[in-house]
């Protein structure tokens, strides 16, 4: 442990179930003396992650919330600036695949569903974060896309991540006066219980794990990452 995140404030959404992607990440920056904000849709999920983290000593503040609701996103923010004083850094991580069909097959509510989860949701979090971020005097936002080309079935899905990056793009310029760094993670197969349970793969040598993309979360969270922005990287493992 390095410390790299002392007296910085996290805020970190999709932090639900154990065994996926979120709660490695918190870990990760609670690691480095990061206070945390956590969120997901459940209550009882968020706070049993944020009893987690406690447990191991981490300072953290639990938040159910939709955040695909603008106003859920921004009485978010306001929470952790009141609770927790300042935010830092904000991990975008919630979405994910939930609809998987063929485009023909894909209905508006279906359509709907995955751009929310996955692109207006961290619009909107980053939207309300960013003047807390400015007037601070810059910090970090990392958002989550997708890595390699878009795949059959998965069309909302591909939509919404390639909106994720330009959603980076754009921001990482409307930040870069006031030391706001925007960039992605994009991630390829990741050994998440939800991705065992479903492939059911006979070897995970060549997939990225959880504590490979929370490393990379840090990275992008801190110091280490100065003068970078803008930028999606690619945390695939072995499967290039």
């Amino acid at each position: 442990m390095s410390n790299a995140l002392s007296g910085k404030v996290a805020l970190v959404t999709g932090v639900s179930r154990d065994g996926q992607v979120g709660p490695a990440v918190a870990r990760a920056l609670a690691s480095e003396a990061a206070a945390l904000a956590i969120v997901a849709r459940s209550r009882e999920n968020v706070e049993a992650r944020a009893q987690e983290l406690k447990r191991d000593g981490a300072r953290v503040l639990a938040i159910a919330a939709d955040l695909t609701d603008e106003t859920a996103a921004r009485q978010m923010v306001e929470r952790t600036v009141l609770e927790l004083g300042r935010i830092d850094v904000l991990v975008n991580l919630a979405g994910g695949l939930t609809r998987y069909k063929p485009a023909v097959e894909t209905t508006l509510e279906d359509w709907n569903q995955e751009i929310g989860n996955n692109l207006l949701a961290a619009f909107l979090c980053s939207r309300a974060v960013f003047p807390r971020l400015r007037d601070a005097g810059g910090g970090a936002i990392v958002n989550f896309a997708r890595a390699g080309s878009p795949q059959a079935n998965m069309v909302a899905y591909n939509c919404a991540k390639a909106g994720v990056e330009a959603l980076t793009r754009t921001l990482a310029l409307e930040g870069r006066d006031h030391n706001i760094r925007v960039n992605a993670i994009a991630p390829g197969l990741v050994d998440t219980s939800s991705n065992i349970e479903a492939m059911k793969p006979k070897d995970l040598k060549k997939w990225a794990s959880r504590e490979d993309i929370a490393r990379a979360v840090v990275f992008l969270a801190s110091g280490a990452s100065a003068g970078i922005t803008g930028q999606t990287l690619a945390v695939t493992g072995w499967g290039i």
